[in-house]
């Protein structure tokens, strides 16, 4: 005998394909943001600390050291390092082997993304002060070219990183783990969070370099039109020296700003959507545009060395020569 049960949900094709198509697309980005992560990430890691023992090395020589520019590049080297070997590095074990150390213990949810914040922030804004100091190296003005000086710059060096140390603190108190993620506590704390990351990381970077570099140039093509032939002629190697450096600024300036801002962007998505229902896909979609962005930020910072090697040949002449002394031991 068979009995008809009529309360039995009937057998939805539409769904079992609508499930099974988001399901192999869940598994497509997962797997191809696993992927990315964990052998991409892994070359910036490597080139960024070749990079930033050469860069450092370079910038130590003789004809690099006096210049005040060069210290904020010293600086921003060596503060790199952290941001290599600690937030890139757990990001990759995050994301490339799915070892989330972030939530592993709050206090390392809180430390980890402190640290992330400040080893980010420090080398973006030494970058920013070393074209504020450009624009007052080119200036006509002597009271605004007595700031370009070694004892000005290490203070401001000093100043930079206490004054992020202490504007990160918040993250030490308002961050949590939320489900399997570490997160800015939930509600308005999170939305203020997102806007000010946005105006920190985005928006006032930019607009300052922007600003200064354009100072910088209208001074310096002020000077040339000034400079009478005798005098060029005299001071032909500082000016060499000084538009290397204009040079290599100007390069990084140009690479922070296409490779950090699409995570502004995202940020600013992120801070609309924050209470939209989402699904599986959706989720997965946004992890992995969030963490290219971010990997984006790394490597810009990556692209450090490749690109004073570009953008200056004294950098790359220096090079040579750290390379035939420190590799083949060899005296110039």
């Amino acid at each position: 005998t068979f009995i008809i049960n009529h309360n039995r949900p009937m057998l939805d094709n539409n769904n079992v394909t609508t499930c099974d198509y988001e399901t192999f697309w869940v598994d497509r980005i997962n797997f191809l943001n696993q992927t990315i992560t964990r052998y991409i990430s892994s070359i910036i890691l490597f080139v960024g600390n070749v990079g930033l023992v050469f860069t450092c090395l370079i910038f130590w020589q003789p004809t690099f050291r006096q210049s005040a520019c060069t210290m904020y590049f010293i600086a921003a080297g060596l503060s790199q390092v952290f941001t290599f070997n600690f937030a890139l590095l757990t990001r990759i074990l995050q994301f490339g082997y799915n070892i989330n150390t972030a939530t592993m213990y709050l206090w390392f949810c809180k430390l980890r993304f402190y640290l992330f914040y400040i080893s980010i922030a420090i080398p973006r804004y030494n970058l920013i002060l070393a074209s504020i100091d450009r624009y007052f190296a080119s200036s006509r003005n002597a009271f605004y070219r007595q700031w370009s000086s070694p004892r000005i710059v290490i203070r401001l060096i000093i100043g930079n990183i206490v004054f992020w140390c202490l504007i990160y603190i918040q993250v030490l108190i308002f961050y949590e783990i939320d489900g399997n993620q570490c997160l800015p506590q939930s509600g308005s704390y999170r939305t203020f969070f997102s806007i000010y990351i946005m105006i920190d990381s985005g928006i006032l970077p930019f607009c300052l370099m922007l600003i200064f570099g354009l100072l910088t140039i209208r001074n310096v093509r002020r000077s040339r039109r000034l400079i009478a032939p005798s005098i060029r002629i005299n001071s032909n190697r500082i000016s060499r020296k000084d538009n290397q450096l204009y040079r290599m600024l100007a390069s990084q300036i140009f690479l922070f700003v296409i490779l950090n801002l699409l995570n502004p962007c995202y940020l600013i998505y992120q801070s609309f959507t924050m209470y939209t229902d989402k699904s599986t896909l959706r989720t997965s979609a946004e992890s992995f545009v969030s963490n290219m962005t971010y990997i984006l930020i790394y490597l810009s910072f990556g692209l450090t060395f490749p690109t004073f090697l570009i953008s200056s040949e004294m950098f790359r002449q220096e090079f040579i020569q750290v390379i035939q002394r420190r590799v083949f031991r060899r005296d110039l």
